[in-house]
């Protein structure tokens, strides 16, 4: 199953890809602060503030994203570990679908869009992510690399390693997840861009979505394959009346825009936040090239320290008192999980990245029913791109004549440019 990466337009990519390119600009791209001592203070200040994430950060530019902008609504934000830990596991009080928290759908969520498992709840929820669970387990990490995670790491340093040079966000890390995913479900490296483009929020093409993704759907009708479009195909379940049903092609639609949506819009981000901080670190990233068990921590820290994603929101399915703050039915609940993550009442030293640091468990992939769904392709895709260049880039450093990576975004962080030097 090779991965044709020659089928991937650099200039396109950098387009899809630069936190800084008008595309990304809806998530607060235009972010070029660090948030986090304002997050400190808040925290101190309180768990819970009255406003958005961005609001209170100070920052004024477009930043849309899941639960926002919903004006006519109110908003909290949860600044705490404990508050935000409450508030992913209560799935009662605190759901996914403005449907649900006017009190119209609790199992359902909503329609169309809302479809998604993503606006799910209760044991709806918990029958359809169960589809596709079994095929997100550690165990079927192997698969995964072996598939997909693999070969495609391999293909896209063979473009580059004769040059001495790179920049790994744009020519390795976005396109990583991107073909991962997409060759999973069927979708040739030569459509995986235009696929990308198709989910762009604000820029949302879902007939482009169709005119790609359907013809691999009733392919695998056709002739079901040892792929994840194929257990979608495939899957069973059954309903409260013992019936057993397959998925209707909207379903399994609604499924694919959704592994799309993450399994390529955040660990290209993430893997390149890992990368950076250890290259900003020569002694931390020559202790992981020694010693490969360290590489676990590495990637766990990363995602406890700077998660990509440092914001996720629920609304407010009746009125409670939370963390001392009384919050009226509806209101939508920001968990800044960024600022969580950084809890001194839960890390010594939490604004360092220390890949050494005892394991604690993180809010990097959420928490609860709907905790992230491939947090283990993640991590896989990030364990074995980043030993693949320790591998294969001697000397791997960051390139001494061009500006170090920074990291920019409001609710997408991520690096710039890694331009780094080998050999």
């Amino acid at each position: 199953m090779g991965t044709d990466v020659d089928d991937l337009d650099p200039v396109r990519i950098r387009e899809l890809f630069d936190l800084r390119s008008g595309m990304n600009e809806h998530s607060g791209a235009g972010y070029r602060d660090d948030p986090y001592p304002t997050w400190h203070r808040l925290r101190e200040t309180g768990p819970v503030h009255r406003g958005t994430v961005h609001e209170l950060t100070g920052y004024q530019g477009p930043a849309f994203f899941q639960g926002l902008p919903h004006p006519e609504r109110e908003h909290f934000s949860v600044f705490d570990y404990a508050g935000c830990d409450a508030a992913f596991r209560d799935e009662t009080l605190f759901v996914s679908s403005e449907r649900t928290a006017d009190g119209l759908d609790f199992e359902h969520g909503g329609r169309g869009a809302d479809s998604s498992i993503l606006y799910m709840n209760g044991k709806r929820h918990r029958t359809y992510r169960g589809l596709v669970q079994p095929s997100f387990v550690p165990p079927r990490a192997v698969w995964w690399i072996d598939n997909w995670i693999k070969q495609t790491v391999d293909a896209l340093i063979d473009t580059f390693i004769g040059n001495g040079r790179a920049d790994l966000n744009t020519e390795f890390c976005a396109a990583i997840p991107t073909l991962t995913i997409t060759g999973s479900l069927g979708i040739p490296a030569s459509q995986a861009l235009d696929l990308r483009a198709s989910m762009l929020p604000g820029r949302i093409d879902t007939a482009a979505f169709g005119r790609i993704v359907g013809p691999a759907v009733a392919a695998r009708h056709e002739n079901p394959t040892d792929d994840l479009l194929s257990v979608l195909v495939e899957a069973e379940f059954t309903d409260e009346d013992g019936v057993r049903h397959k998925l209707s092609d909207d379903e399994i639609m609604s499924f694919a825009y959704l592994l799309l949506v993450a399994g390529s819009g955040t660990t290209w981000k993430q893997m390149g936040i890992t990368l950076a901080a250890l290259l900003a670190r020569p002694h931390v990233l020559d202790a992981v090239r020694d010693d490969r068990s360290l590489m676990r921590g590495a990637v766990e820290e990363s995602l406890r320290w700077m998660p990509t994603d440092p914001m996720f929101s629920r609304f407010l399915a009746r009125d409670t008192e939370f963390r001392g703050t009384f919050m009226p039915r509806g209101s939508v609940i920001h968990m800044c999980i960024g600022a969580a993550n950084r809890d001194p009442l839960r890390w010594d030293s939490p604004d360092e990245y220390d890949p050494t640091r005892p394991g604690r468990s993180h809010l990097g992939f959420g928490r609860g029913p709907h905790v992230c769904l491939g947090t283990h392709v993640a991590r896989a895709e990030m364990a074995v791109g980043i030993g693949a260049l320790l591998d294969r880039l001697p000397n791997l450093r960051l390139d001494p004549d061009v500006e170090p990576p920074t990291f920019i975004g409001m609710y997408e962080r991520g690096a710039t440019e890694i331009p780094v030097v080998f050999g």
